[in-house]
């Protein structure tokens, strides 16, 4: 452990300043001199990554503040204009969302290390405990922060999770009142969440740093689960931790560099590109991926309240784990029954999660009753039981005496195997969040897939058109500015074709000297206007159905391709199921309405959209749309040249996030090499 420093440093200022704060001896001591078990692993090094993440997590979401809007009419707006128009805000906005992901990512690999080598026994209780809190407060932000988009998964997803403290007893009704700040999830609500998720942050930053001081103190474990007895047990922490951790930080940051710029969306909601909307309830409401184990067994208990209360005793039964776990021995490296049964309770947390994915019926439910036993199981009779009646192996007398090689194919060939489980618990995610009722689309060849994919601009320039000649008289493009037909990435329109293309059009504006709105001649800077003055003119226009905006519907669409196919996917970087989806559904109408199926009136028959009714009839027809290039004026180029351009609307810096994810991959993989020759050098005489 760390204690009195007697670092001096050789600069009369730094002397100086060491006399009256001494925070450079404090740094020595707790991350340069500090003695390090010589024997740790690599799932050590998410202690560092967790760190490197906090820090990221805050870096980018204090500057996206600067520009997000907490209203709830204009917070879904204002998170686009930042992917849209703040420089480099796409990259900000895909770091913290993303950012999440791996942070909880991170933390489960770190929890479930502390899990299997028994670093929550003494006297290590504490720190153990600050971990749990550490948990709690990000489930806690991570809530808070899915809700701010303002998208419809986020306001439904407020919507059920705050309405379970209404199950409390006497108070319940009136913590919901005060959550909500008002009698319904609404803008006082959004305000809350936003001043709490900007602030737990900086309370988690708080506890981490208890959290190190209390490993300072008691000293880090290592996988023999034996304490330090000489200094041949141990290493100082410059440079061999360190340099070790740098190794496996960027590792990480391979990882979560490939979510950020080549599938930022394949852990999100295609419905939280819809704005919320009170009155359309989505047919799946689904957590993110990280709560989907506590949703399972909150689902899985039919009272409201136990509910309630199994869900939040999952999380604090973690507290008293140092306590429930009597065995001497810490590691389960010498433990072969608790090592079996810790890969049990791994398997029943994994599938926990998958049937928080799936819809509350069946024999889901069923599953998640035995699944919430065992879980509970786990720490409440197999832990207690085996420190009474396990025989372990002879543990090393010292770190210096164990063999450190040893087990590292079992290590890898276990991550190997959480890794396939995760995919398949991704990919069942994929398939409770897919459209229902409807065949599934085709899937096409599209210039913009992969990740060298770039957009073709005669299909942009075509797919304008038509939705110039056909889409503009319903849908709108409200995020679009014709600015936006000449920036790079784009249909590649010269400045004065915009200025040309976007005078067609009619903008109302005002008011003038006289105080009266008047239209006038559009501007490059002016956005593409609705066909309607509002959702009322909309729906009366389209037999009761309001046309969506068009802008994000490509991203806003999406269907589960099942098994094997969302493994694929993620080695693929396939995303295109909105496009597939758009395309699929504009060539999907067909005139003979098949037997045994029945529609309602004034709708239309689409074997794509889901139940298969419509309302919106066939908008395209062959020869509907005449192109200069000479394209086959068909239904099926309209539709994929149209997509293309709607992908295009929505994901106007495609081409740019995908070229510098290939300039951060060559540094990531060459800075990665780099610090694994430095390692193997630095660690050359400590083995």
């Amino acid at each position: 452990m760390s204690g009195p420093s007697d670092y001096q440093p050789s600069n009369p200022a730094l002397q100086w300043i060491e006399r009256r704060l001494p925070i450079l001896g404090l740094m020595h001591s707790s991350f340069v001199a500090y003695p390090t078990p010589r024997n740790l692993n690599y799932w050590w090094t998410f202690g560092a990554i967790l760190s490197f993440m906090l820090g990221m997590q805050i870096l980018t979401g204090v500057i996206l503040a600067m520009h997000y809007t907490p209203h709830a009419d204009l917070a879904f707006k204002s998170v686009e204009l930042i992917v849209r128009d703040v420089n480099y805000g796409w990259l900000l906005r895909n770091m913290h969302a993303c950012g999440a992901s791996m942070f909880f990512f991170a933390v489960y690999v770190h929890m479930l290390r502390g899990l299997y080598y028994g670093s929550y026994k003494e006297p290590r209780e504490v720190l153990w405990i600050l971990g749990v809190i550490i948990y709690l407060l990000m489930m806690a932000t991570g809530f808070m922060g899915y809700v701010l988009p303002w998208g419809q998964m986020s306001f439904w997803g407020a919507t059920v999770i705050t309405n379970l403290f209404s199950a409390i007893p006497y108070f319940g009704e009136s913590i919901v009142t005060l959550l909500w700040g008002g009698y319904s999830v609404g803008n006082p609500t959004l305000n809350r969440f936003f001043s709490l998720h900007y602030l737990l942050p900086f309370l988690i930053a708080g506890v981490v740093v208890l959290h190190v001081w209390a490993l300072h103190v008691a000293g880090q474990n290592n996988p023999e689960g034996v304490e330090p007895k000489s200094e041949k047990d141990t290493v100082p922490f410059t440079p061999h931790a360190t340099i070790k951790d740098m190794f496996g930080v960027a590792c990480f940051l391979l990882l979560y560099a490939w979510f950020i710029f080549y599938m930022p969306n394949y852990l999100g909601d295609a419905d939280n590109y819809i704005p919320a909307n009170p009155g359309v309830t989505p047919p799946h409401i689904v957590p993110e991926w990280y709560y989907l184990p506590f949703y399972a067994i909150l689902r899985s208990i039919p009272n409201k309240l136990a509910g309630v209360i199994g869900m939040f005793s999952a999380i604090i039964i973690l507290c008293f784990l140092p306590w429930l776990d009597a065995a001497k021995t810490r590691s389960s490296k010498y433990r072969p029954l608790a090592k079996q049964f810790f890969w049990i309770f791994v398997a029943v947390c994994i599938l926990l999660g998958y049937l928080g994915a799936q819809p509350p019926e069946g024999i889901y439910v069923i599953a998640g009753r035995v699944l919430t036993v065992c879980y509970f199981a786990y720490f409440l009779i197999v832990l207690p039981l085996l420190s009474r009646i396990e025989t372990p192996r002879p543990v090393p007398n010292s770190i210096s005496e164990a063999i450190l090689a040893k087990g590292g194919k079992a290590v890898a060939s276990v991550a190997i195997a959480l890794v396939a489980a995760g995919a398949l618990f991704l990919g069942s995610l994929q398939d409770a969040r897919a459209n229902e009722g409807s065949d599934k689309p085709p899937g096409n060849k599209w210039s913009f897939a992969g990740p060298f994919g770039k957009f073709d601009r005669g299909a942009l320039q075509r797919g304008l058109r038509v939705y110039k000649e056909v889409c503009a008289s319903c849908h709108g493009l409200s995020y679009i500015a014709f600015r936006n037909l000449a920036e790079a990435g784009g249909p590649s329109y010269s400045v004065a074709q915009v200025a040309a293309f976007a005078s067609d059009y009619k903008i109302k504006d005002g008011p003038n000297d006289a105080g009266d709105m008047f239209e006038r001649p559009g501007r490059p800077a002016d956005y593409f206007p609705s066909p309607f003055p509002n959702e009322q003119a909309a729906r009366a226009a389209n037999g009761g159905a309001a046309p969506p905006d068009l802008s994000l519907i490509t991203k806003a669409r999406s269907y589960g391709r099942g098994f094997p196919w969302f493994i694929f996917d993620f080695f693929t970087q396939y995303q295109e199921q909105g496009p597939d989806y758009v395309s699929a559904v504009l060539q999907g109408f067909e005139e003979k309405v098949p037997e045994g199926v029945t529609i309602p009136e004034g709708s239309y028959y689409n074997k794509y959209f889901p139940g298969h009714a419509i309302k919106m009839p066939k908008p395209l027809s062959d020869g509907q749309v005449t192109y200069d290039d000479g394209s086959p004026a068909t239904v099926a180029q309209y539709s994929k040249d149209v997509t293309t351009f709607l992908m295009w609307t929505a994901e106007p810096h495609m081409e740019a996030r995908k070229r510098l994810g290939f300039q951060v991959f060559v540094f990531l993989i060459i800075f990665a090499g780099l610090m694994y020759f430095t390692k193997k050098k630095v660690w050359a005489d400590s083995h």
